[in-house]
């Protein structure tokens, strides 16, 4: 009988039980981690770019007539004096127009030898009046075309010689052979570049810029170089040449740093860092994953450090760098924010902030130090005259 009487009590009260704990299903909400983190100066540390040290003067040399290549008399990494013969191409064309530009030349100067005479002739008979006018004319005129065949039989002798000239390439200045796109035995074109040559003097350091960050660089700005084989020891710089345009293959732009060379002493090809200083200090930056985008609109989380509860937080960005943002309004150096899993989260929630070791930050006790570390001092206590 006693049976009977209390399990229909029970379960009365398991359903009552039941009915209460869907009603304060969200008030009693067991709060789950979140990984959180602070804004950062968006000048923390300094973005650092790898490069390269380069000549600034790096002509590319070609031959000035085609033909084929018969000697290569230089390789990669040779240093040359101005003159130099680098190259030589195969001379037997060459050879022959030359001979036949002389040839040509020969035969004017016959002709106009001929003319010369014949012209002195016919003037003795025009003055005892044996001819007429007009024949003597005719006489002049055929001496001054043999005289303008003279002069561009010499012109064409003179191309011919230059072009057996051009079938050596010489260095223009004193370098370093930086490269070569060309061998023995291979036909070139007029022009087509067979050596790179690293011209002495003037260094730089070539370095390849994101497009993301490229709008921050100006011509002539200051930035700090470092040689890897001399780390700790920087120099000053400056930008001396932004590309317009980006490479088709990488998306970067290729700029140059300038800098004294007789005060870094940096060899040719050396590996070389970049330092660029970062923005303005008020300007703070988080990770791109903290950010939530709605509709125009940008938001971060904040944990309330009173709570922990999570405010949905409007903040004005600036331009989109590759893992970071600047936050130009909107948020506090002391802020905590949500730096993952955002679009899990909603607004009021509850949660427990861990770092990235999974360690839970205490937010209150950090705001307190806070606002302790800003609140003024107070004035210390007048002492108590013993005497009264």
């Amino acid at each position: 009988m006693l049976r009977n009487t209390v399990f229909p009590g029970l379960l009365a009260g398991l359903l009552a039980l039941q009915g209460c704990s869907d009603g304060d299903t969200n008030h009693n909400e067991i709060p789950r981690p979140a990984l959180v983190t602070q804004p950062l100066s968006a000048n923390v540390g300094q973005d650092v770019f790898p490069g390269e040290i380069r000549a600034r003067y790096e002509p590319q040399l070609g031959f000035r007539i085609g033909g084929k290549i018969s000697q290569r008399q230089v390789d990669v990494g040779d240093r040359v004096s101005k003159g130099t013969s680098l190259a030589k191409l195969d001379t037997d064309d060459v050879r022959l127009q030359l001979d036949a530009a002389r040839a040509q030349f020969a035969s004017a100067q016959a002709d106009h030898k001929l003319a010369r005479s014949e012209l002195e002739r016919y003037r003795e008979l025009l003055e005892r009046r044996v001819i007429s006018r007009s024949q003597f004319d005719s006489f002049e005129s055929r001496f001054d075309a043999s005289a303008a065949q003279l002069r561009q039989a010499r012109a064409n002798l003179d191309v011919a010689r230059n072009q057996a000239d051009y079938a050596s390439l010489k260095a223009p200045r004193d370098g370093v052979i930086a490269q070569r796109l060309a061998e023995a035995g291979q036909v070139v074109a007029a022009g087509q570049t067979v050596f790179v040559l690293a011209a002495d003097g003037d260094r730089e350091v070539r370095i390849d810029l994101p497009e993301q960050d490229v709008g921050r660089f100006t011509i002539g700005m200051p930035v700090a170089i470092e040689l890897w084989s001399r780390p700790g020891q920087v120099f000053p710089g400056k930008l001396r040449e932004l590309s317009p345009a980006a490479d088709p293959r990488s998306r970067t732009y290729e700029a140059r740093v300038a800098f004294d060379n007789d005060q870094v002493g940096a060899e040719l090809g050396q590996s070389a860092r970049v330092f660029v200083s970062g923005a303005d200090n008020d300007v703070l930056s988080i990770p791109l994953s903290a950010l939530t985008a709605e509709e125009d609109a940008t938001y971060v989380w904040v944990v309330n450090p009173d709570d922990s509860a999570l405010v949905k937080t409007l903040v004005e960005v600036g331009p989109y760098q590759e893992q970071v943002v600047p936050v130009l309004s909107g948020l506090q150096a002391d802020d905590w924010i949500v730096a993952a899993g955002t679009h899990l989260v909603r607004d009021g929630q509850v949660v427990i902030p861990v770092d990235r070791q999974n360690r839970q930050v205490e937010l209150a006790a950090t705001a307190e130090v806070s606002q302790q570390e800003s609140a003024p001092a107070e004035p210390a206590d007048e002492p108590v005259d013993q005497g009264e």
